[in-house]
């Protein structure tokens, strides 16, 4: 890890708490901050995967965005997720995202078809054009995947971009950064990499979706990571890898606000109605859940 960087350390990725009618809950996102902070987390990700972005308008962007910045204070830096279909929506998403108080921008690929590099890299380099705002860019799995050439290219030519948070699962680009480009941020978005990434030393960070739930887990592993190996950090990796099973049979931000909700942080939301074998997983999560008070020592199961 590197010290200096613009984005460093752990972040949480944040959710986007919703109500029964799918409008944005603003006092479960200030409560879901207050939590966390109390929690000793110093960095959000809002509005990217973890927050259901494709689900956002501009206007609850704007709110999102607007709460953060008044939750946190200047105790915890904002990172905003612009990520949208195509270039309009993006650009619109920056005009949202670029207030003060926000430290970089989370530029994910657009989604829904696949896409060549030479598209890729070009719309990064129109994102960047359109702000002077520092970019962090985001390589997800149901995206088309920027390799490790074009993130090179792009950090080469474009100066406000200063890195990426690869959350492919892959750690071949964070791992060609510490070669080629040791400047850039390297920022792990895949919390079942983070191990591995933290052995090499090829990271200069995390933004953890189970940071939002377990934060003590992703701090005990991460803060370990120096001293490696030690039974602390083997432990928390331990953890960390059962919850991710735990949770796996669920899209990632519904495991999440399930966890939330079963460990009375907030309420859980969701984007579309719950089957039956849903409700039947869920159970199966809550019992789980159940049997692991070393994971989550002081919170009452509901």
């Amino acid at each position: 890890m590197t010290s200096g960087k613009l984005v460093q350390g752990v972040h949480a990725a944040v959710g986007t708490p919703r109500d029964s009618a799918g409008r944005l809950d603003e006092s479960a996102l200030r409560a879901v901050l207050d939590y966390l902070m109390k929690e000793g987390i110093k960095g959000f990700a809002i509005n990217g995967a973890t927050g259901e972005y494709c689900l956002t308008t501009p206007q609850e962007l704007s709110r999102v965005v607007a709460i953060a910045i008044e939750m946190t204070k200047g105790r915890a830096d904002v990172i905003c997720g612009i990520g949208s279909a195509g270039i309009h929506g993006c650009v619109e998403n920056i005009r949202m995202a670029s207030v003060d108080g926000v430290k970089a921008l989370l530029l994910p690929m657009p989604y829904f078809f696949p896409y060549a590099q030479t598209d890729l890299d070009a719309f990064c380099r129109e994102v960047a054009h359109k702000t002077d705002r520092p970019i962090l860019m985001y390589n997800l799995p149901f995206s088309s995947a920027l390799t490790a050439d074009t993130v090179e290219r792009l950090l080469e030519d474009c100066p406000n971009i200063i890195g990426i948070k690869d959350s492919s699962g892959s750690l071949e680009i964070l791992r060609r950064l510490t070669a080629a480009q040791p400047s850039a941020c390297r920022i792990v978005g895949s919390d079942g990499v983070l191990e591995q990434a933290l052995l090499e030393g090829c990271c200069d960070g995390v933004i953890s979706g189970v940071a939002s739930i377990l934060p003590h887990l992703i701090f005990s592993l991460y803060n370990e990571s120096p001293k490696l190996q030690n039974e602390m950090f083997v432990q928390a990796a331990i953890s960390l890898k059962n919850y991710i099973g735990a949770i796996s049979h669920f899209p990632v931000p519904w495991g999440l606000k399930l966890s939330g909700e079963l460990l009375g942080i907030v309420p859980a939301s969701f984007s579309q109605p719950l089957s039956e074998e849903r409700r039947v997983q869920a159970a199966t999560l809550k019992a789980w859940f159940a049997a692991q008070r070393e994971l989550v020592p002081e919170k009452v199961l509901r």
